[in-house]
């Protein structure tokens, strides 16, 4: 993109660096840009049945809160290493909230799904990649950034069938349980909501 129009990586480096010379509007922007990012990170993580019993935006607030306070202590400098922190916080706390809700609903705990860290975690793909270079980091870190933005935008049956669909990647017929739907009106929703990702992402990009 060209000047007038930078991308988003590019955004967050240069409030990133305005943040930390003090800048506090500058710091304002770079949270309230990543905000979806955060809440995508946190909704990923909350498994089967706790989305409905613990509010990921609770999670987001906190997460945010966190990093507000911990500003001072990134010790990052590239839009990539700022994303993978943010990240860092908002699965923390996802999965203490996750902990802390299983030892208060012992009961419930046969009909969870096992956190081991895949599902959520595998949509955002690990924080370094060793085999690609650069170049190719920071482009998968900027369409993950513009991608959770859009997401988070959805309407909520929309941004939760994307999110059991092609994040945790369960098939029509385990997303029609989990949204309490047919298998039928759960396709034709998540087709819904891929027009409307297409509509909010950029020419470049497109849903996951």
């Amino acid at each position: 993109m060209d000047d007038a129009d930078p991308s988003a990586s590019d955004a967050i480096a240069v409030w990133l660096a305005r943040a930390r010379r003090g800048d506090g509007a500058a710091r304002e922007q770079l949270f309230a840009a990543c905000r979806g990012y955060v809440a995508t990170v946190a909704r990923c993580h909350l498994q089967r049945g706790l989305v409905r019993r613990v509010d990921a935006s609770d999670i987001v607030q906190q997460s945010l809160l966190e990093a507000h306070r911990g500003f001072d202590r990134f010790a990052g400098e590239s839009p990539a290493q700022w994303l993978a922190w943010l990240r860092g916080i908002a699965t923390h706390n996802a999965l203490d909230a996750a902990r802390a809700h299983r030892v208060v609903a012992r009961r419930d705990a046969g009909r969870e799904q096992p956190l081991d860290g895949r599902s959520g975690a595998a949509a955002f793909g690990p924080v370094t990649d060793s085999r690609s270079s650069p170049s190719q980091r920071l482009l998968r870190w900027e369409r993950e950034l513009e991608l959770a933005a859009a997401i988070d935008q959805l309407p909520d049956d929309q941004r939760r069938v994307v999110e059991l669909r092609n994040i945790e990647r369960l098939p029509f017929e385990e997303v029609a349980r989990r949204m309490d739907r047919s298998a039928g009106a759960c396709r034709m929703l998540w087709m819904r909501a891929l027009e409307n990702l297409r509509d909010r992402l950029p020419a470049s990009g497109g849903p996951p």
